[in-house]
């Protein structure tokens, strides 16, 4: 299996160092670079071949979703947001602008490491506390159609999003994962997408 290939952006050298002693230590990961700022994230980004961007919110220079909206927009990595901020306009930003995950900084290493794994593999990530926020208070954006669905299919679309495996949202649902396959493919079908990461940024921003 190749390496997962890491760029670790914060302005803390604390949090930075200790991110990159974290990954290090694991040989499914090979950290190509860190960043202080977004600034210097994009240089690392269209200089080094990274899979996975971890990026701090609130940097000098250039800030998290300014950095986050020029490397996505030219794929030049995944965008994992790790931060400390969970208020809902930070979070919608960094959504809408192209981060595929969005973590708050409370978690134990091996967490983060997994999570870092399933974006890696095409899978949304939300930190608890943010899919709360999404799912309670209204955050998605307006532009997706509840109506498309029934309501089995958008039990699966809020896990598919909370980043859930097939196999996790059968046992969520208690269903088989032959019908969660069946059920996400006639979401696809039905909102017109190709592929299940399509299907969490719908139901997240409202676009396809």
């Amino acid at each position: 299996m190749d390496k997962i290939k890491l760029i670790i952006t914060d302005d803390s050298d604390f949090v930075r160092d200790g991110l990159k002693i974290i990954f290090d230590l694991d040989e499914a990961f090979d950290v190509v670079g860190t960043a202080s700022n977004g600034e210097e994230a994009i240089i690392l980004a269209e200089n080094q071949k990274a899979d996975v961007i971890l990026m701090d919110l609130e940097m000098p220079i250039m800030d998290g979703i300014a950095a986050t909206k020029f490397i996505t927009d030219r794929e030049l990595a995944k965008v994992l947001v790790l931060t400390t901020f969970d208020d809902d306009e930070r979070i919608q930003k960094a959504i809408s602008n192209g981060a595929k995950g969005y973590l708050i900084k409370n978690h134990t290493p091996e967490k983060i490491k997994q999570m870092v794994m399933a974006l890696y593999n095409g899978i949304h990530v939300l930190d608890e506390c943010i899919f709360d926020k999404i799912t309670g208070v209204g955050l998605k954006n307006a532009g997706f159609d509840e109506s498309l669905f029934t309501h089995r299919e958008r039990e699966v679309i809020s896990l598919i999003s909370e980043g859930l495996s097939n196999k996790e949202i059968a046992g969520r649902l208690y269903i088989s994962e032959g019908t969660v396959k069946n059920h996400i493919s006639a979401i696809l079908d039905k909102a017109s997408l190709t592929h299940r990461t399509q299907i969490a940024v719908y139901y997240l921003t409202g676009k396809k």
